[in-house]
């Protein structure tokens, strides 16, 4: 499915396609995010086979028959209930986040912040042993 720029609108939005995240929406309430595995043509002209992982634990691949204004975004039905796909763009930093930190700061984080370890060390272990 060849996706571009949507002139019809004038928005010069890129639509949904493969490896897009989306966010589900059921009945108007955010459901799930997702992201898109695939997207085949049905043999129905202007439908098609989408694959999506959803993005939770366990995950979860679904395949949906969906035409492409609903890949893209306009609402549909399924079993008589609203739902929607979102795409999920990330925003682009505030001017105030911007000058918060100079261009050339190290990211991650710094001698002052609390970091907090995934895995604890092993009592006993050689590096828990005073130096």
């Amino acid at each position: 499915m060849a996706h571009g720029p949507d002139t019809a609108s004038g928005k010069g939005c890129r639509m949904a396609q493969e490896n897009d995240v989306v966010l589900i929406y059921f009945e108007d309430q955010p459901l799930a995010f997702a992201r898109i595995e695939a997207i085949t043509p049905d043999h129905k002209p202007g439908w098609y086979h989408t694959k999506l992982l959803l993005l939770q634990l366990p995950l979860q691949p679904v395949t949906w028959i969906l035409r492409d204004v609903y890949i893209d975004g306009e609402e549909f039905t399924m079993g008589g209930k609203r739902m929607r796909l979102e795409p999920v763009v990330c925003p682009e930093p505030s001017e105030e986040e911007s000058e918060k930190q100079p261009e050339n700061a190290p990211q991650g984080p710094s001698s002052n912040d609390n970091v907090i370890p995934l895995v604890r060390a092993k009592k006993g272990h050689p590096k828990d042993k005073p130096a």
